[in-house]
């Protein structure tokens, strides 16, 4: 596993995602690309709008699919941008109409995946704006923290609330975080209808990549 420490501002240098080729799918770090690249992977509740997000950052509207059914992800997909990192999209967690059988089968995926990869840099952990964070959102960044996992946060569904609603709720969201943890993760608020957070989601990725060169 791969950690960074860096300090300073964001050089807001927007990235620009030139090309995007799907590398491969896998349920078992095994199986995953043989080629080495950092990984920034993106996870969150079934309906959070992760693959609508993907599809945003990237500009392509069937990068990742998008459907009306939650949990329709159920492998760990890479996805080469410009033949320089993958970002990675996970199965989502806590689909509350799936089997127990079917919801162990995804936690042991997404567990071989964020517990094993040498290459994961950054786990983006979506978290729908609209609501406060949830038990099973609030748990799954427990665990993390427990396995010292680099993670970022990305509120998502930005553009449905008005802008003061939306301000005062992710406050809230962060007062939440900061009952358990002495200081915020990096934050992101995110729409995929709008292109909201994009520039920031994307610098931040180009300045993490900056540092791992460096």
């Amino acid at each position: 596993m791969i950690f960074l420490i860096f300090a300073g501002e964001l050089r807001y240098a927007l990235m620009k995602i030139k090309e995007a080729l799907f590398a491969g799918s896998s349920t078992r770090i095994s199986e995953r690309p043989k080629q080495a690249f950092p990984e920034f992977a993106f996870i969150g509740r079934s309906n959070v709008g992760k693959s609508s997000l993907i599809n945003m950052l990237t500009g392509s509207k069937k990068l990742a699919k998008t459907s009306s059914t939650p949990g329709k992800t159920k492998l760990v997909n890479h996805f080469l941008i410009n033949r320089e990192w993958y970002l990675v999209d996970l199965p989502g967690y806590g689909y509350a109409k799936m089997s127990a059988t079917g919801r162990k089968q995804l936690e042991q995926v997404i567990r071989n995946y964020v517990n094993l990869s040498p290459d994961l840099v950054m786990l983006f952990v979506l978290i729908d704006s609209r609501h406060d964070i949830g038990q099973v959102d609030m748990d799954f960044l427990f665990e993390l923290g427990e396995g010292q996992i680099p993670f970022a946060i990305i509120f998502t569904k930005g553009d449905k609330m008005g802008p003061n609603a939306l301000a005062a709720q992710i406050e809230r969201m962060k007062a939440q975080i900061l009952e358990h943890w002495e200081e915020l993760p990096p934050c992101f608020v995110s729409s995929a209808e709008t292109g909201l957070g994009k520039e920031e989601i994307l610098t931040y990725i180009e300045e993490v990549l900056n540092n791992l060169n460096q």
